[in-house]
């Protein structure tokens, strides 16, 4: 009786009876472990043959056009804008000299950026996010622990970043993260390492990895680390980090800084100078520092720029000019109920008078014009009205109605 012809793999040579199962096709065999590393090194080879980066210089907006697009929606800020417009230009040099066969390699800036709430530092990334043409997400600080307490990992930032990339691991890791509310993971307390502060120190010192540029293990669907899961390896190498925070009584840093007594006349010419109205122009690396940034994080994010507080100048300007203003966006909703929103200038007036005495900056401006129109907006729906005028008159009658803001 002739004995049955025992399969064999065409690759390893291995039968049926010596792996875990044989693939047959019409002329050929391969096994499991074969087939696992004929495509590991397929991929390996896609890799390595793939452009490094699909962007044109030509094709790329130039730092005075990237800032006459946020022009469009955000008021003021030149300083902030073009520390961000050269940033993100630089960036896609960088993605782009990536291919360069030359020994001179460019390093990425990060940024930080320091301004009091409501100065528009968000409004700039967002604003930003919609010309770019790679991966951009915006993070927040807040959430984030050190590693094994409550609340989310660090590496939950490359979490989003992958998300927005659809987890096209190589477009992440030419993306842009911007890192919301910087200054809520200073240090506590003013010596190192007394305590574990897990959600101030322990925090900036695990971001500082991602920062300089390291190949990190991100769990693809965010949440806590554990020994079933998955993990997708991203390089922080190219991904442009830029972070933004109040840094709420660093003004008081920066004027105990500058009002430091030094012998010689050049320092009472120059302390007579100084702009009591703005010291957050005059912010330094020292300042954060003081504020409770450890040196290492600051030497990390090198480009410091700040937001000037908002006058009233461009509070008023805030509320009418950019494309998304907030009195547009009032009329847009009046007009899905075919009425004419109209806004009396005086009102304006009075509006942006209020945010100014309240500090509340362009979020300020919102909350009162809400508070002015919920009535308006609870009853004109079911009126057969054409048209409405807000007033001076009924502007003051809501917001005498309104417990908020009563001084």
């Amino acid at each position: 009786m002739e004995k049955t012809k025992k399969r064999k793999c065409n690759f390893c040579g291995r039968t049926d009876e010596e792996v875990t199962f044989l693939i047959q096709g019409i002329d050929a065999n391969i096994c499991d472990d074969c087939a696992k590393r004929a495509y590991e090194i397929s991929e390996e080879l896609v890799q390595q043959n793939a452009p490094k980066s699909d962007l044109e210089l030509e094709k790329v907006p130039r730092p005075i056009e990237i800032k006459t697009f946020v022009d469009q929606y955000v008021i003021g800020q030149d300083n902030a804008k073009r520390f961000l417009a050269v940033a993100v230009y630089n960036h896609y040099k960088r993605l782009m000299q990536q291919d360069s066969e030359d020994d001179v390699e460019i390093e990425k800036s990060n940024i930080i950026m320091v301004g009091s709430t409501g100065t528009g530092k968000t409004l700039l990334a967002k604003t930003i996010a919609k010309l770019l043409k790679v991966p951009f997400t915006i993070v927040d600080a807040t959430v984030l622990t050190e590693a094994g307490y409550v609340g989310e990992d660090i590496e939950s930032l490359l979490t989003r970043l992958l998300q927005a990339a659809d987890y096209d691991v190589a477009k992440a890791e030419q993306g842009i993260v911007f890192i919301d509310e910087i200054d809520k993971i200073a240090r506590k307390g003013d010596n190192p390492s007394i305590t574990r502060d897990v959600s101030g120190e322990g925090v900036q010192q695990g971001l500082l990895k991602l920062l300089e540029g390291a190949v990190v293990n991100v769990p693809p669907q965010g949440g806590r680390k554990h020994p079933d899961q998955k993990m997708i390896p991203v390089n922080t190498k190219n991904i442009l980090f830029i972070c933004g925070g109040a840094f709420d009584g660093i003004e008081r840093k920066i004027a105990q800084r500058m009002n430091t007594h030094v012998v010689g006349y050049q320092n009472v010419r120059d302390h007579s100078s100084v702009d009591r109205t703005n010291f957050m122009q005059y912010v330094m690396p020292q300042d954060l520092k003081s504020f409770g940034l450890i040196p290492e994080i600051i030497g990390r994010l090198p480009v410091l720029t700040y937001l000037d507080p908002l006058d009233r100048v461009a509070l008023r300007s805030i509320l009418t000019e950019p494309k998304n203003s907030i009195v547009k966006q009032y009329v847009k909703l009046f007009e899905m109920d075919k009425v004419t929103l109209t806004f009396a200038p005086e009102t304006l007036e009075f509006i942006v008078d209020k945010a100014i005495e309240f500090k509340l900056g362009a979020r300020g401006l919102r909350s009162i014009v809400e508070t002015i129109m919920t009535d308006a907006m609870f009853e004109i729906p079911s009126q057969e009205v054409t048209a409405f005028v807000v007033s001076l008159d009924y502007a003051k009658k809501q917001l005498d109605k309104s417990e908020r803001f009563i001084a």
